[in-house]
């Protein structure tokens, strides 16, 4: 539980540079996250390019902390590795967070932006990484060391949960 309480999204980076080591413990992380029917359907883009990276945040509304982050991690979905249809999402999903408590682990700081379902990211990132046709860009993880604290979290509300019945 104190990873998920100290999991944050930040956004304000130092910009000293990610270890390689750290970039493949959060995505094997991801990789150990679970999958319909063990299906598996993700890829993984480590970016730590920063002419990319800086044309991500014409791509991305809310990217913008990429011009101070080292890196960036996308993840996409593999439509070809689909054994259960449509579950890709939820798939990805779980290995996103994964990741991002992985980043916690690793004395880091990560924030998760979305790109599917919206169509203008989706291309845009496609378009500029060379992504095959039937794997969609999912999510976007930043990666850094952050330039910013901030307190624990903890967003339980007793009152949203039913037990039984609505």
């Amino acid at each position: 539980m104190d990873t998920i309480y100290r999991r944050r999204s930040i956004r304000k980076y130092s910009g000293q540079l990610v270890s390689d080591e750290v970039l493949m413990a959060v995505v094997k992380a991801g990789m150990n996250a679970p999958s319909a029917g063990n299906q598996q359907p993700w890829h993984f883009v480590i970016i730590d390019e920063r002419p990319l990276l800086e044309e991500i945040t014409g791509i991305h509304p809310y990217a913008q902390m990429l011009h101070d982050a080292p890196a960036a991690i996308l993840v996409c979905g593999d439509l070809d590795l689909e054994k259960h249809v449509g579950y890709w999402v939820q798939d990805c999903s779980a290995a996103v967070e994964n990741m991002l408590l992985e980043i916690v682990d690793q004395g880091m700081g990560g924030v998760w932006l979305g790109v599917y379902p919206r169509d203008d990211r989706v291309r845009g990132l496609r378009k500029l990484l060379s992504i095959p046709e039937r794997i969609v860009p999912f999510a976007l993880i930043a990666v850094g060391h952050p330039a910013e604290k901030k307190g624990l979290k903890d967003e339980f509300h007793e009152e949203r949960i039913r037990r039984n019945h609505w």
